[in-house]
């Protein structure tokens, strides 16, 4: 009997001295690092600033145990600061862009007892690693509802007679434009996905797409845009971080041309209270909150996550005063058609490649850009490609017909 109580003393202790180790890592509380492209100044880092905070006042995590790292370069930068955070104690990181993706698995790989995220990242599934997960919103579905805003402004412009020859390309076809960040998948699928929200309304259009090759950049942002207008574009949609093109579109709107602008990630209304159509956005919150509940239980974040509508994780801004009539009620209609599974953004029957329908389509699933590989899968069934089910990343980067790419690299 009293072998057993020694036995039972030493676990004890040893237990104990293991949760010691562990609160002075951690200075007994659960801190949480957040590695940024931008800052506050940045619209799709100031979303996830904003969501990160709802979230942990929804978890009971306190705000001075979020660890930040703002404007954190996608190279040796990102490690850096993974390997700083770990120092100070922090249980999960998380970054937001793609190019920390590889910089964030190598942390993983170093350090096995924290979780981290990589945000529009696709190698999770296939890293072998426990503690390394992706995660990203499903927000092609919002860019095709703020393309379905964009649509009914079109159709009131063109069947209205506002629109002047330099509107139409050869074809007949209503002139938009698009400022793309870099010709990736994540940009790509955006930026289709908003255009067949368009056609969904008024299928009469051609789209010119620019790309800035930046994440944030004003200057360029806004020359883009006017280069698209010069064309004759009526719409400006972007996947690009600032404010440059829906300034840009404001100035020429008040100067007697016809231009509106879709915007992403925040509210317009600011810099072109009458050009500004609505932007389409992510509710980072419902990721966060998530994601912050499964490390307080000591569970593995999700490999793969990625949500839309159904889970109130996309959504568009406020609609601007210049939306088209019935506008709200379309919209209403639309994102219940995406809710009860009656609308898929990417079926197959609403656009072409080369003038064919597309049946098949394989997605790599692997990052080495060989679509033969075992693991790789097929991404189209039932009549549509399943975007963000595969993995959390976007995939769709098909060229489908009717979308010119200007200056992709």
């Amino acid at each position: 009997m009293k072998k057993k109580l020694i036995v039972l003393a030493m676990i004890a202790v040893l237990l104990f001295s293991l949760a010691g180790c562990q609160n002075a890592a951690s200075g007994g509380k659960l801190k949480i690092g957040v590695i940024l492209v931008g800052d506050e100044n940045e619209g799709y880092t100031y979303a996830h600033i904003e969501g990160i905070k709802k979230a942990a006042a929804n978890t009971g995590i306190a705000e001075e145990d979020i660890l930040w790292k703002y404007s954190v370069k996608e190279d040796e930068s990102c490690y850096e600061a993974a390997k700083d955070l770990v120092d100070q104690g922090c249980s999960a990181i998380f970054s937001n862009s793609y190019g920390h993706q590889s910089f964030m698995q190598q942390a993983a790989a170093e350090f096995p007892d924290v979780k981290f995220v990589a945000m529009t990242g696709d190698t999770a599934a296939t890293s072998g690693l426990q503690n390394f997960s992706n995660a990203f919103t499903k927000v092609y579905e919002s860019r095709y509802v703020s393309g379905v805003v964009a649509g009914m402004k079109v159709k009131e412009l063109a069947d209205g007679g506002a629109l002047a020859p330099e509107n139409y390309d050869a074809d007949g076809n209503v002139r938009i434009g698009y400022v793309g960040a870099y010709p990736y998948a994540e940009v790509v699928s955006g930026y289709t996905a908003f255009f067949l929200g368009i056609k969904s309304v008024y299928p009469a259009v051609s789209m010119e797409v620019t790309f800035t090759n930046s994440w944030f950049d004003i200057t360029a942002e806004g020359e883009a845009a006017n280069s698209l207008m010069a064309d004759g574009c009526v719409i400006i949609g972007q996947h690009a971080d600032s404010t440059g093109a829906p300034t840009a579109v404001q100035a020429a709107l008040d100067s007697g041309k016809v231009a509106y602008s879709v915007g992403y990630n925040v509210d317009m209304l600011s810099v072109a209270p009458t050009a500004a159509l609505t932007s389409a956005t992510n509710n980072w919150s419902v990721y966060y909150t998530h994601a912050f509940e499964q490390v307080k239980a000591g569970q593995r974040i999700d490999v793969d996550w990625a949500e839309g509508y159904n889970e109130d994780a996309v959504a568009i801004t406020a609609l601007g005063p210049s939306v088209a009539s019935g506008t709200k009620e379309k919209v209403d209609e639309t994102i219940a058609a995406i809710k009860g599974g009656s609308l898929h953004v990417f079926d197959t029957a609403s656009f072409t490649v080369g003038g064919a329908s597309l049946n098949s389509q394989v997605v790599d699933m692997t990052g080495d850009f060989d679509i033969d590989d075992p693991e790789d899968k097929e991404a189209i069934w039932d009549g549509y490609f399943h975007e963000s089910e595969l993995r959390a990343a976007p995939s769709f980067s098909i060229d489908i017909d009717g979308i010119t790419k200007l200056n992709a690299e």
